[in-house]
């Protein structure tokens, strides 16, 4: 079994390079649009822990999570356009919204359908999950760690996580054939389109500039902008099951984060801040996955099915949402995968509806990595209360 600190950190980062590796490779491009990178990430240092090559108690499996995730978060956040999100204006940001209470709305109805089957103490993971299908994977881990939600109780989860929203992303790309037919039922204004074609026309993904001394610059901010949060919760109350110093943490470095993305810090994104921050989240989800272990996946066939009672009751909050706004299925559908998707597949599925979309749908994820931490920090209260009754 490995023990040693260096080595655990080691094999994780191994693990990380060659999913990532593997996934850019165009021969397993097919496979992994099917089950995403992301999952492996999690899911191999797991079994790794359950057939006892790794020690899943090992101190620095927490040391990873506490001290990289608060600067994962950071990139992530930093380099965000707040600007860019206000020109979608109130239809296209409305229909996301309406998608998200959608998502809140099934999580807290799920959990209190399965609570009787699943136990009451599984309401830290519906609030995970809430925040995932929200906003992203980072959303999700923040949640995680914030409300201390344990690894058996969040395995099963990241199952549901990676299951529902490919089978959804499906749905949604076959549902564009039916557009001309939802857009005779709906009769919606295409002049909303047209607006946001235009607003959204300078959007774009810059390519970063890697330079030794960019990316120094990128993980000093990160780190000490972490480490200052991390020093600051100790000073700010611990309230039971609602804010403790990892919920603080996560408070505070998302604030400092969004705050610093309307100075002259943002500019991190042209020496890849945002991709360095997700790769340093895919590390603590790698640290996540190595403290659990395979007998907490038993559980994931009963969620699946509270995952489907999410996914619909957040169908039926969209479909009011665009018949009230006289939305066309395309922005509908744009915002319902920036919710479950996330960024990576929010400008995909909006690209199928019409390829002039695809920053719109780019832009409703980016706002949901925003707020879906909180979001979830939302879920948690409603899940917690009908927990205790």
């Amino acid at each position: 079994m490995i023990q040693h600190p260096l080595e655990l950190i080691a094999i994780l980062a191994i693990i990380e390079l060659a999913i990532l590796w593997s996934a850019n490779l165009p021969v397993l491009s097919g496979f992994f649009n099917i089950v995403s990178p992301i999952f492996f990430i999690y899911f191999l240092p797991m079994l790794a822990s359950s057939l006892g090559l790794i020690d899943p108690q090992s101190p620095v499996l927490n040391l990873v999570t506490t001290h990289l995730l608060p600067p994962a978060l950071f990139l992530l956040l930093v380099t965000v356009d707040i600007r860019a999100i206000f020109r979608l204006g109130p239809q296209a940001l409305g229909i996301f919204f309406i998608g998200s209470a959608g998502v809140l709305a099934g999580t807290v109805l799920a959990f209190l359908a399965f609570k009787p089957v699943i136990g009451a103490h599984y309401w830290g993971g519906f609030a995970a999950l809430s925040a995932s299908w929200t906003g992203g994977s980072a959303n999700m881990i923040a949640v995680k760690e914030a409300l201390s939600v344990p690894d058996q109780i969040f395995s099963p989860m990241v199952v549901v996580d990676t299951i529902i929203p490919y089978l959804w992303m499906g749905i949604l790309i076959a549902a564009a054939r039916l557009q001309p037919v939802f857009n005779r039922w709906n009769c919606p204004d295409t002049a909303i389109l047209t607006a946001l074609r235009r607003k959204t026309s300078s959007v774009s993904n810059e390519k970063p500039q890697w330079t030794f001394a960019g990316t120094l610059l990128v993980i000093v901010c990160a780190f000490l902008a972490s480490e200052l949060t991390i020093y600051a919760s100790a000073f700010l109350p611990v309230i039971k099951n609602v804010l403790s110093r990892s919920a603080w943490s996560v408070i505070l470095i998302t604030v400092t984060a969004l705050g610093l993305s309307l100075t002259p810090v943002r500019r991190l994104h042209r020496y890849g801040a945002g991709q360095i921050g997700s790769w340093m989240l895919y590390f603590v989800l790698a640290g996540i996955g190595a403290k659990a272990t395979l007998t907490d996946f038993k559980s994931s066939i009963v969620l699946l099915a509270a995952g489907g009672i999410i996914i619909l009751t957040h169908l039926i909050f969209l479909l009011t949402g665009a018949r009230l706004l006289r939305l066309p299925l395309s922005l509908v559908a744009a915002a319902s995968q920036a919710n479950i998707g996330g960024v990576a597949s929010a400008p995909v599925v909006a690209a199928v509806f019409d390829p002039s979309l695809a920053s719109v749908g780019l832009l409703m994820a980016i706002t949901g990595n925003i707020l879906g931490t909180y979001l979830g920090g939302l879920c948690a209260f409603f899940c917690h209360s009908l927990s205790l009754l």
